[in-house]
């Protein structure tokens, strides 16, 4: 079964992120750049003098295993960077062409 992952994350820890992605052994993604957001730990980001930062958005389709795997690495790092925010969500693909 193939499934998509989805990344929200602080663009300050996008090389850590991708090393992530690269140790599991995923090549393919799309990644969307500077997006802006809030979260309940890592607080807003609106790239602006009052809100500074911006987020990053990676999608990826894989197999099953390669979701639970990268979920798994993403929660580690998670645990590892603590404020600076970064969240996966994962989501069961019915079909791909």
């Amino acid at each position: 079964m193939m499934n998509m992952v989805m990344i929200a994350y602080n663009e300050a820890i996008d090389d850590e992120v991708m090393e992530v992605m690269e140790n599991c052994g995923l090549k393919n993604y799309t990644k969307i750049k500077g997006v802006f957001g809030r979260g309940a730990t890592s607080g807003t980001h609106l790239g602006t003098d009052i809100w500074p930062g911006r987020n990053n958005i990676l999608y990826t389709a894989c197999q099953d295993i390669e979701a639970k795997q990268f979920v798994s690495c993403i929660k580690e790092l998670r645990k590892k960077l603590g404020k600076e925010g970064v969240k996966a969500f994962a989501w069961s693909l019915d079909e791909i062409t």
